[in-house]
């Protein structure tokens, strides 16, 4: 018989064999050069036309240079532009990748698509994240991640550069936006419903999409509240508030991990081997890819002053263990790690391991057998039914903190209503930053269909005379057309920003903010103050003007209908504080400090008493208002004495006892009466949201397992699991149980 041909194609272009097999071959054929180019991530600008994140037109001799002179494996970000310029774009980089390169790796592109595509023109915005912890409903969660893919896969966007896990604790923080909030549980959960929603999507096939958790780790806590600062934590902080949210990500399959740009105790994250290799890697047991943040290893060397030169920053960030560094305007990182191999400084060995998870990444999302994009799915970017659930997701998200007479849902007879504040007619307060762009966009940018805030209302209240004062407009025209008027709205808040763009000085509202709703409330007309912003502003002096306030946080493009639904009575409020509302501009705790983080000094006993909590908060976390009213039952236990390794049934029964049919966000609270590490007063241990008709009542129910609810981990994240007293709390409602010594 004729002998059969051998292939001689290599096994690493072979589908069918392992990823494992197709890693360590490609492995082997790969030059020092090219392991340190795959290690390497640059940005768009340095291969576009011109130098700017909005263009993304693709100089092919710029990228022919990067991709086969330097071996680039990684480019990333851009702004919002059309799809087919996305296309184009991806497809011209990747063909060079691929067709004219030595070893044809494919790149990876990376992008910051935080609350939905949002670096593609006429995709759907969902809410920032610290309003989908405002809904206390997980499947927001899950669908904004399904559709960021859904909108994006298809252009090449195939590593994503969300979610945020960092907690949210200090309302100063620019970043607090991207947060789902201080809960450390509610940020996991959320967390978790986004990873796999982003990694597990089948109908972008035969696409996949990396998602990456940020920013490794206690970058939310900065000292000064300033972002990129330093930040002082002890390590059993760090394990009790800061890890969880990413090991349930990690233990989700999450693929990628951004590290924090600060430094924590002294030592920059992106050097310190303490948290990234013997944390995440080891105790963690984090597989996938570590990236830095933008241009951290050069930031050793100018902002933190903890290297001489790159060269040293480089050595100590690789020895850390990073994988990729996101250089991103230079070939420093490539020259200075092949001057480290070559002195022996960094041993190949320790290439090898970094390159066999980018490798393996590659080989994961299936980059080797569809590396280049599709343009013939382009109708589902921005469909109706995608954006439907944008809404549905804002319309849970904007919380009703105050309503004094019951002033809304606003009466269908109210005919005269005046509209006035910095965001009454603005489209980019409503999607803040990361929306479009980097600090949001220009005006003309955002969708010609998006509504603001004023749109909105004329098209929710058409038989109702709408006026909208210039921004401008000073106090005392304010106070002649006030008194014309049934109903005064007024819009405050922030203008977009995040990062050190969003750095403060003060909690405090504005002054002219502050100012005109003084001078609206002198009208003695019903005020209803409506806040679009990414962090609670103090309103402790103005708070007594408005009879009504709606915080309804950075809701995306559907947010203005979802305000006009929910002033308009169509949408009932469900939506709970994800964060605790500071009273004071100096003075903030979150919801889950230590009891003695709360107190005064009673001169008449000559000792400290602790605070009642609603003299620390505006509001305290999990408030928001309905305009139907909850009733809870008293807590019913399976038993109230238990061993380690036992369990309780916890269940209660939830009434709508009100008029209208409407949605609640049920939480369940535990407290640990006595600990030999000191105890938050209180921890969010699970949650869920339920639908409820006018006098219809639900049981819903919550397994306490020791193991899992009621220990803590030690200075050495050990989990420690003591007897004692326990507190449940749910609505308001308290039950007492006790853990027993097995």
């Amino acid at each position: 018989m004729p002998k059969v041909a051998q292939s001689t194609k290599p096994i690493y272009q072979n589908a069918e064999a392992s990823i494992d097999e197709r890693v360590e071959d490609l492995l082997s054929r790969m030059t020092i050069e090219e392991k340190v180019g795959q290690m390497t991530q640059l940005d768009i600008t340095l291969i576009n036309k011109t130098g700017k994140q909005k263009d993304v037109e693709l100089v092919d001799k710029k990228a022919r240079y990067y991709l086969k002179e330097h071996h680039i494996g990684s480019f990333l970000n851009g702004e919002a532009v059309p799809a087919t310029a996305w296309y184009t774009y991806i497809y011209n980089l990747q063909k060079i990748a691929v067709e004219e390169t030595r070893l044809g790796i494919p790149i990876i592109y990376g992008i910051d698509h935080m609350h939905g595509a949002s670096y593609v023109d006429d995709s759907t915005i969902f809410p920032h994240n610290i309003n989908l912890g405002a809904t206390f409903n997980a499947d927001h969660a899950k669908e904004n991640g399904n559709i960021t893919v859904l909108e994006s896969a298809d252009l090449g966007h195939h590593w994503i550069f969300a979610p945020v896990l960092d907690i949210g604790r200090d309302p100063r923080w620019a970043r607090l936006y991207e947060t789902f909030g201080e809960s450390t549980h509610v940020a996991a959960t959320m967390g978790e419903a986004f990873v796999k929603a982003v990694q597990d999507h089948k109908e972008v096939a035969p696409y996949k999409v990396a998602a990456t958790g940020k920013h490794f780790l206690g970058y939310s806590a900065p000292s000064s509240g300033w972002d990129r600062t330093p930040v002082d934590l002890s390590d059993q902080t760090i394990f009790e508030i800061y890890v969880p949210s990413f090991q349930k990500a990690i233990d989700a399959g999450l693929k990628a991990i951004m590290l924090n740009s600060s430094e924590i105790s002294g030592i920059p994250v992106h050097a310190s081997k303490k948290i990234v290799t013997d944390l995440l890697r080891k105790k963690m047991g984090f597989k996938g890819l570590i990236l830095t943040d933008w241009d951290d290893l050069g930031k050793l060397v100018d902002y933190h002053h903890t290297a001489k030169d790159y060269t040293q920053a480089t050595e100590m960030a690789i020895n850390a263990g990073i994988d990729m560094n996101m250089t991103p305007n230079s070939l420093d990182f490539n020259e200075s790690l092949l001057e480290l191999v070559k002195d022996g400084r960094v041993k190949e060995s320790r290439l090898d391991e970094s390159v066999r998870r980018i490798l393996k990444l590659k080989f994961e999302l299936g980059l080797f057998e569809h590396p280049f994009p599709r343009n013939d799915r382009f109708q589902r970017i921005g469909a109706s039914e995608n954006r439907a659930k944008a809404k549905a997701a804002a319309d849970e998200s904007i919380i009703l903190l105050k309503n004094k007479y019951n002033t809304l849902p606003i009466s269908a007879d109210t005919k005269d209503i005046l509209l006035i504040g910095p965001n009454a007619n603005s489209k980019s307060a409503l999607g803040g930053g990361w929306t479009l762009g980097w600090q949001g966009a220009e005006p003309e940018r955002y969708p010609k269909d998006m509504h603001t805030i004023y749109t909105a209302l004329k098209d929710r209240f058409p038989d109702s005379d709408i006026t909208l004062l210039p921004t401008t407009v000073s106090d005392s025209r304010v106070v002649k057309e006030a008194k014309k008027h049934d109903l005064i709205l007024v819009a405050i808040g922030e203008e977009p920003y995040t990062e050190f763009i969003g750095n403060i000085t003060t909690l405090e509202l504005p002054a002219d903010q502050k100012s005109l709703i003084k001078a609206a409330a002198s009208a003695n007309k019903p005020l209803v103050g409506i806040f679009v912003g990414g962090r609670p502003l103090i309103v402790e002096d103005v708070i007594e003007d408005m009879s009504s306030y709606l915080w309804t946080g950075l809701p995306g493009f559907e947010g203005a209908e979802a305000i006009a639904d929910i002033l308009a009575g169509n949408v009932n409020p469900s939506a709970k504080l994800p964060l605790s509302y500071p009273l004071f501009a100096s003075h903030f705790v979150p919801y889950n400090h230590k009891s003695s983080s709360v107190y005064k000094f009673d001169p008449e006993q000559a000792n400290f008493i602790m605070q009642e909590e609603h003299s620390v908060w505006q509001w305290p976390f999990g408030h928001g208002l309905s305009y139907t009213s909850f009733e809870y039952s008293k807590i019913r236990l399976s038993k109230t004495v238990l061993s380690k390794n036992d369990k309780i049934e916890a269940t209660v029964t939830i009434k709508n006892s009100g008029s209208r049919a409407g949605k609640e966000a049920v939480i369940w609270y535990l407290k640990d009466h006595v600990g030999s590490i000191t105890r938050p007063v209180k921890e969010v241990k699970h949650f869920e949201k339920i639908s409820l008709e006018p006098g219809q009542s639900k049981e819903v129910s919550f397994t306490i397992e020791p193991a899992k609810h009621l220990g803590f981990p030690d200075f050495d994240g050990t989990y420690i699991l003591e007897s004692g007293m326990y507190t449940l709390n749910i609505g308001g409602k308290l039950a007492e149980f006790e853990l027993l010594d097995d």
